[in-house]
């Protein structure tokens, strides 16, 4: 990506060795310090979003009593399935 009017801001960030090193490598991927930026930030937030929608299903998960219920009656056939531990 290149330099276009839609950029509207300049951001500094002092790197340790480790940043340092991971902005190479996606330096690597993404052509320019500035690409590699904008590629990590873009990741960064896609993850964020996800682990937010799963939080957030796992909460409603939580509070459906009929799902709970569900779940409760798989575990009571599992454990009627599984064998003794520790064997006799």
């Amino acid at each position: 990506m290149s330099y276009d009017a839609r950029v509207a801001r300049t951001v500094q960030a002092r790197l340790d060795d480790v940043a340092e090193g991971d902005l190479a490598l996606l330096r690597g991927e993404a052509g320019s310090d500035s690409s590699a930026v904008r590629l990590a930030l873009r990741e960064s937030a896609a993850r964020r979003r996800r682990r937010s929608a799963l939080r957030r299903e796992a909460q409603l998960a939580a509070g459906d009593e009929r799902d709970l219920a569900a779940a409760r009656e798989v575990m009571a056939d599992i454990e009627a399935l599984a064998p003794e531990w520790p064997p006799d």
